[in-house]
């Protein structure tokens, strides 16, 4: 399964771009596995999560928690608890 992954704020700093199709492997089925998962691969993904004491979900730009499900092309987007324009 693809999904497009925005990341905003710290989040965008930390990992280096705004935005990404990761392509998700089997199991990787909510939101939390995701993060897992990404930062799993390592830098730049690992610091830049483990940086912010929490992040923020949305699913299809509406607010999720981490065990909100996740499906092929659905937009996935990680920011910390304040954000600006």
């Amino acid at each position: 399964m693809k999904v497009k992954v925005l990341y905003f704020a710290y989040c965008r700093d930390a990992v280096g771009r705004p935005s990404e199709t990761v392509e998700v492997p089997a199991g990787v089925e909510t939101v939390g596995a995701l993060r897992d998962y990404l930062v799993g691969q390592g830098d730049p993904w690992k610091s830049g999560f483990e940086s912010v004491k929490r992040i923020r979900f949305s699913v299809n730009q509406v607010m999720a928690d981490e065990t909100a499900a996740i499906k092929d092309g659905d937009e996935v987007a990680f920011f910390p608890p304040v954000t600006g324009g």
